[in-house]
């Protein structure tokens, strides 16, 4: 059964930075494209980032040119590296696969960016 845990989340300044982390087991984690998403109160889940099998990334255009996401298929990791966050940004984050997500979710990190 697959397992994904996110981490790196916290409370910080907008225009301030993040990186989040998400670790992922039981499952071939080098076949999948991998995404992160994010829920913020009241809102559906949706996609922000996405990474195919060979490193190749797309964002959604609120977050392009801020924020990066990185895998490491020897780590069964993925990561999210977030710059210049703004109070829009505020979510709980989780990873998953792309484009069709496992049928469980982890337990998110919550980002929450506030002066």
């Amino acid at each position: 059964q697959v397992q994904l845990v996110e981490s790196g989340g916290g409370l910080v300044q907008p225009g301030g930075s993040l990186r989040l982390s998400c670790a992922v087991s039981g499952t071939l984690f080098v076949i999948y494209g991998m995404g992160w998403y994010r829920q913020a109160p009241g809102k559906q889940r949706e996609l922000v980032a996405s990474i195919t099998t060979s490193g190749g990334t797309n964002y959604v255009d609120p977050v392009k040119g801020r924020f990066t996401m990185s895998r490491d298929n020897a780590k069964k990791a993925v990561y999210l590296q977030m710059n210049r966050l703004k109070p829009e940004d505020t979510a709980v984050y989780y990873c998953s696969k792309y484009p069709v997500p496992f049928g469980s979710w982890g337990q998110g990190t919550q980002v929450t960016v506030s002066s």
